[in-house]
Formats: C-alpha cells, structure tokens, sequence
C-alpha cells in the first residue's frame, strides 16, 4: 500500500505537475492548495508505511483522504473503476486494505511500531 501512495503522489508530481493537481482540486470544487497537502501526505505517509514508521496510526491517517476522494470525485461517476474519471470501487477497496493494516498492526519488521503496540517485537 505505501508503494501505491507513493506512485500516486509520484504521478501527481511528474505527470500532472503540482500546478495541475492543483487546479484538478479546484474543479472538483475543493480548494488549490489542498493539493500540496495531499501530495506531501501520500508522499511522506507511503514511506512511513514503506518502512514501518507507525504504520497502524498512519493506515488510519489515509482513511479520510480516500473518503474524500470518493465523495469529491468518484461517487458521482459510479462504482466501477473503469468509468470516466474512475468509479470509487478502487479507493472503497483501498480503504479495506488500509483497516486491515490497521487491525494487523506494524510487523516484526517496523522500524518504529506504532506506540502501545503489544508483542515480541517490542520487548
């Protein structure tokens, strides 16, 4: 899922620009600058999950980015991914991954486990 988030705000950066993220966002009726906050969002949240960095709490921190992916863009077209700007079928199913990591929690690899996390890893 972190490889996802960064490919996502990769294709932001080198393939939409900024700038036309931005005005995407504007269309959508949300504003400008909310676009740099995503991108630095999926950026900086991939890695973390990437590399284990609190990865349970920073699961949860995308569940209200794709929710609102979903209400802004996607529900209006449909379910499916392959309608015209893409139904909300993908970021429904990507939030059910994202609660599912969050249930299963960081693994023995993290590099830092989410606080209050109980197991062989953190003794």
């Amino acid at each position: 899922m972190g490889l996802m988030f960064v490919a996502h705000a990769a294709q932001k950066i080198f393939v939409y620009t900024p700038a036309g993220t931005a005005q995407f966002f504007v269309s959508a009726g949300l504003p400008g600058w909310l676009a740099y906050v995503v991108i630095a969002w999926e950026l900086i949240g991939g890695l973390a999950l990437i590399f284990g960095v609190y990865s349970r709490l920073v699961a949860l921190s995308f569940i209200p980015l794709l929710l609102g992916t979903i209400v802004s863009v996607h529900a209006a077209v449909g379910f499916f991914f392959d309608n015209p700007k893409g139904g909300w079928e993908f970021p429904a199913f990507w939030i059910a991954g994202l609660v599912g990591l969050a249930f299963v929690g960081d693994g023995i690899f993290a590099a830092v486990p989410t606080p209050g996390r109980r197991g062989k890893a953190n003794t």
